[in-house]
């Protein structure tokens, strides 16, 4: 097979949602019909004691959620399908927010009894900014749950999306009894032995169901009222497609399945800081960094780099350029992903994601090149943390344990790092109390270094230039300190404080990060 057609097989797309909207479940059960695992083990989290595949982490299976993003690979129906299952906390929205930098499509799954969350919302802003196209599964309809057309009616009104629903569901929770499969004209059942039937039957399976009427009445309005099926509104991320089901389950997530990639799209070129758009199909070699993470492999304490490949073909050995240093550097240790199981890889192309292992090279963000092609892509989003603590060693004889493990946390950007100018205390930035736990949690399960960590509160954080700073400038209610790249850094008390010192210092420029 020619490069371009193994380039033109690639699907990768993120899976987002609102906690608890059954995104890890729906993740379960595609690579249950990828063939990558023999049961889709029921996720119920951390009461069943049945962990999911995708969720690896120890306080992930403690606690029943997701913290980092995951990636998944399989092969199915002649595609490659990359999964990157992400966080659904809205406290790990920063590692999501990079992830969904690295792929070409998203999946949203909704709960049918909660509709549109808070977190849902954060999420579809990111990847509608990015115009890429969104597919959306509806799920829990073994739940009792809202109406269809007014989760439709939601969906449009809250996320400013033109929807289409590519089946609609007969009755819900007891009285479930399937889906009208508008887009393949048939209808799939929910019991009994057959799967599926022709739509001409369904007045003599269906008699005198109350449910069944209501969907005929139902269709019949969005064939007048609703949206046209546009495959090009789709890809353009104008008009999301709607799919009902279960994924507890497994009722509608194979129709899904078999659907979104008829749709999805192939591997898409990405920008770079000059304004140019690097082709997929383009021979030789490039990706960026989009995540890090330390000790996937508690045994080994390793340290892997994710690389989305925007371009050409990876193969084991291969020396690349890292465009921030200006370095090389040979990609001759390089893994492929399912969950917390990993498969060394010789050989993948644009749109597949590697995981390079990584001795501090590599940061969030970097891109790399091969050839004489040294160019930089777009940078990924960085946030500006909301709440602080400082943070310091329970025993001082653990000093090494403490500098290795504070490092390589915060290298993952899944938590932020500054010095206090004065005083050299080690101070901790983040957008979520839940991240300060898991902090806390892996310093001490992964480097044996416990912490005190003493709150500071909110702080609103602006950088400055090396040139206008002055120390004297730094009081009790704004501390100067340095970030990881030492660029310097005011922490405010609150908004009256930076007012207060924008206006005493007006030729003092303050920036602020996303």
């Amino acid at each position: 097979m020619s490069l371009t057609e193994e380039i033109k097989k690639r699907r990768t797309f993120a899976i987002i949602s609102h906690p608890d909207a059954g995104k890890t479940t729906i993740t379960e059960q595609l690579l249950y019909f990828g063939g990558e695992i023999r049961e889709a083990g029921t996720v119920k989290g951390k009461k069943s004691g049945t962990f999911a595949k995708s969720d690896w982490m120890d306080i992930e299976k403690q606690r029943g959620i997701s913290v980092t993003s995951s990636v998944m690979q399989f092969d199915y129906a002649g595609k490659r399908v990359n999964i990157l299952d992400t966080p659904g906390h809205e406290d790990f929205s920063e590692d999501t927010y990079r992830t969904l930098m690295a792929v070409d499509a998203a999946v949203m799954v909704v709960d049918s009894a909660k509709g549109i969350e808070a977190q849902t919302k954060k999420l579809f802003e990111v990847v509608k900014h990015r115009n890429i196209p969104v597919f959306t599964f509806i799920n829990k309809l073994d739940r009792d749950g809202r109406e269809p057309l007014e989760l439709l009616e939601e969906l449009e009104e809250v996320l400013g999306i033109a929807s289409y629903p590519m089946n609609w569901p007969i009755g819900m929770g007891r009285a479930f009894e399937g889906l009208y499969d508008l887009h393949n004209k048939r209808l799939e059942l929910y019991k009994g032995d057959e799967r599926f039937a022709s739509i001409e039957d369904g007045d003599q399976l269906f008699t005198n169901n109350p449910f069944y009427e209501q969907v005929k009445e139902d269709i019949e309005l969005l064939q007048e009222a609703g949206n046209d099926f546009s495959e090009q509104a789709i890809l353009d991320g104008d008009l999301t497609p709607v799919f009902f089901g279960s994924a507890l389950t497994n009722f509608g997530v194979q129709t899904f399945l078999d659907t979104f990639l008829e749709f999805a799209p192939e591997p898409h070129g990405h920008k770079t800081t000059e304004g140019n758009v690097v082709d997929p199909l383009a021979k030789d070699f490039s990706g960026f960094v989009f995540k890090i993470q330390a000790n996937m492999d508690p045994k080994h304490r390793d340290r892997i780099a994710f690389v989305r490949i925007v371009s050409g073909e990876f193969e084991r050995g291969m020396g690349v350029n890292l465009t921030r240093t200006g370095k090389g550097a040979k990609l001759s240790n390089v893994t492929q992903f399912m969950a917390e199981s990993r498969e060394n890889v010789t050989n993948a192309v644009a749109g597949d994601i590697i995981g390079v292992y990584d001795t501090g090279t590599y940061q969030v963000g970097d891109t790399l090149t091969v050839g004489k092609n040294k160019f930089e892509f777009e940078p990924l989003p960085t946030f500006t943390p909301e709440i602080f603590m400082k943070v310091s060693p329970k025993n001082v004889m653990k000093q090494k344990s403490f500098h290795k493990g504070i490092e390589q946390l915060v290298q993952e950007g899944a938590i932020q790092l500054y010095k206090n100018y004065q005083t050299g205390e080690y101070m901790l930035g983040a957008v979520g109390q839940l991240q300060f736990e898991v902090f806390k949690h892996r310093m001490e399960g992964e480097y044996n270094a416990e912490v005190v960590m003493t709150p500071m509160g909110k702080k609103t954080v602006r950088w400055i230039s090396e040139d206008d700073l002055d120390q004297r400038m730094s009081s009790s209610r704004n501390i100067l300190a340095k970030d990881r790249f030492d660029q310097p850094v005011f922490l405010f008390e609150n908004d009256f404080a930076l007012r207060w010192f924008a206006d005493k210092y007006p030729d003092v420029t303050l920036e602020e990060k996303m």
